[in-house]
Order: structure tokens, then sequence, then C-alpha cells
């Protein structure tokens, strides 16, 4: 009885502490275009593979339910919200902390978002966390708790969250009993081991291997933006997607010239010798299920996984572009925002594949570039530190644009011009802005436009329209790489940080182009509706 005493408790004081302003609560969830998510894809798959489909659902919720714990806290205080748009807003943004305005709570009674959300105990002190001796304190795989003496000590996932991953596991044993497909079946074997151990890198490699199966999983701790702290903690989430065959054999072609763009970036010989392998995965997906950090907030269209640096240099990684959700928002956001933004004789630019192919070489860009400094600092990773992945970010941004536009002049892809690859870029700069400053993306992008302005790619006309300089915006995209590069690859993370807190901001005349965009009524990104 105690417990739910409790719990009640919890609910009145939370529900007294609900702002009042409906009307900007409702503007917030309103903010979010609803989708229905669902594929002809799906109508396609046999009962059997309904099945499994099913069984991955299930799993993808539990997920879900861990991720909440590992960025909230208790999901039940959401729960007991009164019906209506502040309880609406929290279930979209996982907690009552807005993601597209830079973490700011929205529920009175809460403060700002932990930096390290629930992955470290909300008391620590720095002084304490420098002097806690332990190996595993930075594993993307533990939790810091404290013991019965207070002090810091670490505890594993597989220990932490054991219930639930049972449950997982089983789930996962059971749609590899169902599956035809033997490299599915090893995957999944594999991430039942992984989930139980805390090892991942052996179902990793089976995932990279598994290029053959109609469907896909990507389910357990992957990413780790979620950790403001230390970015050391993966975040839970799970993605269920269906492979569409035709465009995908589309794309095949591409992962072979890898080595050819390795070598054509604009940068110094020295920062380019790393050689991609082209055992990588790039084919297109529609996505039927997000669950967990991928669906908080701004929605993921596009994967490049796995993360270890190890698979790269075994397998390289694998690109989903996840097509259904894609479109939906370059028909509901970025079409819109060209239309406010852009001036009307180049609007034309502004077209569907155009963001598709922008969209999967930002994810092929991820795989180029420099993965160990050239000065003796390690990895690109653990020299850029707290920087490593908006800068990340950003390079994966202009590399993408860089290398369409390459293909283009190649005659490798055909069906847009590098004038529509441009303007799309630039008028979806503004597209990830407005996903705010708490997102790595946001602050990347932010960087790029910036840096755009400054150099001339595009300028304001009368009517405030952009007016975009394709020739200086081809200027820009090889020197804003190549400073990327530079920085990425000597590992300055000092330079990094001056130039990130110094350009990754909304100047005036941004600020009132967004006003614009929010005058208009243009979501700021999409939430689904699961429809199967």
């Amino acid at each position: 009885m105690k417990k739910i005493f409790i719990l009640a408790a919890t609910a009145i004081a939370v529900a007294a502490c609900v702002q009042n302003n409906d009307a900007q609560l409702k503007e917030k969830v309103e903010s979010y275009a609803v989708v229905e998510v669902s594929s002809p894809l799906y109508d396609a798959l046999s009962e059997n593979d309904k099945k499994i489909v099913d069984l991955f659902r299930q799993a993808g919720e539990i997920m879900d339910g861990l991720f909440w714990k590992q960025t909230f806290g208790d999901k039940a205080e959401i729960e007991a919200l009164p019906d209506g748009y502040a309880k609406d807003y929290a279930l979209i943004n996982y907690g009552a902390w807005d993601h597209l305005d830079d973490n700011k709570p929205f529920i009175k009674g809460y403060g700002a978002k932990p930096l390290g959300c629930q992955y470290y105990p909300q008391d620590m002190t720095m002084e304490e966390w420098n002097a806690f001796d332990d190996p595993n304190k930075l594993n993307l795989y533990t939790v810091i708790r404290r013991d019965e003496n207070g002090a810091l000590k670490t505890v594993w996932y597989r220990d932490e969250y054991k219930e639930e991953l049972e449950k997982v596991c089983a789930l996962l044993e059971e749609a590899a009993a169902l599956t035809t497909n033997e490299g599915m079946r090893t995957y999944l074997t594999e991430r039942v081991k992984a989930f139980r151990t805390d090892d991942y890198l052996a179902s990793d490699m089976a995932w990279m291997d598994m290029k053959d199966c109609n469907m896909d999983l990507v389910i357990g701790p992957i990413e780790n933006y979620d950790d403001h702290l230390f970015e050391a903690k993966a975040a839970y989430e799970c993605f269920i997607l269906l492979k569409d065959e035709k465009r995908s054999a589309n794309l095949a072609k591409y992962v072979g010239l890898l080595p050819t763009l390795q070598t054509m970036l604009p940068c110094a010989p020295e920062y380019k010798t790393f050689v991609p392998g082209t055992s990588s995965d790039l084919n297109v997906y529609d996505a039927i299920f997000y669950a967990g950090d991928c669906n908080g907030g701004s929605k993921t269209i596009a994967i490049n996984l796995p993360n270890d640096e190890r698979v790269h240099a075994a397998k390289g990684t694998r690109r989903l572009q996840l097509y259904n959700s894609m479109m939906a928002k370059f028909d509901k956001i970025m079409a819109p925002i060209g239309e406010v933004l852009v001036t009307p004789e180049q609007q034309k630019y502004l077209t569907a594949d155009a963001f598709f192919w922008n969209v999967t070489f930002h994810e092929v860009a991820h795989g180029l570039g420099v993965k160990q400094t050239v000065n003796g600092k390690g990895t690109v990773d653990e020299a850029m530190g707290s920087e490593k992945t908006t800068w990340e970010e950003a390079k994966a941004d202009i590399l993408g644009l860089f290398m369409v536009s390459s293909l283009i002049d190649m005659g490798e892809i055909t069906d847009i011009t590098k004038e529509e690859s441009i303007a799309t870029f630039i008028a979806g700069i503004v597209r990830s802005v407005r996903f705010g400053f708490a997102s790595s993306h946001g602050k990347a992008n932010m960087m790029c436009y910036n840096y755009m302005e400054k150099n001339g790619a595009f300028s304001r006309n009368e009517e405030g329209k952009w007016v975009i300089d394709f020739e200086k915006a081809a200027e820009c995209i090889n020197s804003w790489a190549n400073l990327i590069i530079e920085t990425q690859a000597t590992g300055n993370v000092e330079f990094a940080k001056a130039y990130s807190a110094e350009n990754a901001s909304i100047g005036e005349a941004l600020a009132a182009d967004i006003e614009k965009i929010n005058g208009a009524g243009i979501p700021r990104d999409i939430v689904f509706d699961f429809a199967w």
C-alpha cells in the first residue's frame, strides 16, 4: 500500500505543476505532424514473417520502456498526468524536457534536464567522478550507481536491466526459431548473447552479414547522444524495417565507388589515407516501427551502423535509408519550408529525389574521411571528446553533399542536377536547425548555415527570400569540408569548442526566417501512428 500512496501523491503533485498555458502546449504538440506508418511491403509478407515482425514489435516495446528509464526515470510520473497537451507532449519527448527547444522543461516542477540523464547519480560531483578509478566507468554499457556506503560503482546493463532484457531475449529466441533466413537467425542468436553479456561485437558482425533478408531489426543500446555529460552511455532503441528490393538494387553500385570518393575528398592527402570497406551495405527500407531513443523528438530517417570501429575496419558499415519516413518529412516539412524561404525562381530546384540522395550520402559520409588522428592523439572520437558527435555530423552533412555533387559530375547520378542537390541541402539546413541545439545535428547544421551565409553561398533579396549562388555554394562545400576534416585529423578539440561556441548560433535574419516558417504552421517534425 505504501507504494500506491507514494504514486498517488506524486501524481497529484505533478498534476498540480502542469503549466496552465494550454495554447502554448497545444502549439507544441501540433508542431509535430502525425504520420501514419504503414507500408505495402508489410502486406506482401508471409504469415510466418508477420509473426516474426510481431515478436520484434513486442521486443521493441520493451526497448521503449528501457529508454524511458534511461532518459527520464519513472514513466508513471508522466502517465499520471491528466489527459491534455502537457501529457501528450511529454509522451512525444519521453519526459518533461523539449527535444526541439534545447531540452527546456515544459512542465512546472521540473528543472533543467540532467546532463547525464539517469546514467549517473544526480548528485555526483566532478570531483567524485575524477577520483573514481574504474576502467569500465566510461563503457557504453554500464551505468554509474552508488554502493551501500554511498561510493560510486559501475553496474553493467545486463544487471541493471536484467528483468526486461531476459524478456527481450525470449522474444528474439522465438523469432530465431521461426525465421527461414539463416543470416537473420544467426544475428538474432548473437544479439541474445550480446544482451546477456554486454559484448555486442559478434552480433554487430552478424548484422553486417545479414544482407539478403526481406526485413531488418535494429535493436539494443546503440547511440550515445542522450548522454550530454560524457557522451559515453548507449541508449536503447528499436527499428523494424522492411527492405525495398527495387530501390536497394539501384543503390548497390555506389558502394564500390567509396574508395574512389575517399581519394577525391577536398583536403590534404595525409587526411585521406583511410580506405573504406566495400562490403558495406547501402539499401532502402520502409520503417514500420520506432521505439526508444530514435523515437524521441525528431525522428531518424536514415541509419549508419554499427558504430564500433572494429566493425568498420573489418566490414565497413550498413547504410539503411528509411524511405517512407524520409518522404513524409519532405512532404510535410521540407517542401513547405522551401516555399516560404527560397525565391520562387529557384523553388524548382527543391525536389524529393534530391532530398533522398542528400540524406543517403550523409550516411555514407560517416564512413569516409579520417578515423585516426595524424599526430598521435588516438582515434578521432578520442581526440574530439565532447565535440565528436557535433563535428562528425557536420562532416557527414557536407561530405554527403560533396559526394552527390561528385557523382553527378561523374554521370553516376542522373535523376537530379547539382543545383537541385545544393538548393535542397541549403533549405534542409533550416529543417534541422529547428530541432534545437540540444541535438548534435542541430549544432552541426547551424555551423554549416553560418559558414555558407558568411561565404556567399546564398543571400536574401528585397523580399527577404533566399537567392542561392550555386558557384559560391560549390566553393563552400570544398572549403567547409576541408576545415572539418583538418580539425578531426589533428584532433583539435580546443579549436572545435571555440568554433562551435561562436558559430552554432542563430542570428537575427535566420530567427526572422524561422518565425516566418512557424507562422506558416509548418511542422517541426513528425510523430508516428503505427497503423499496421
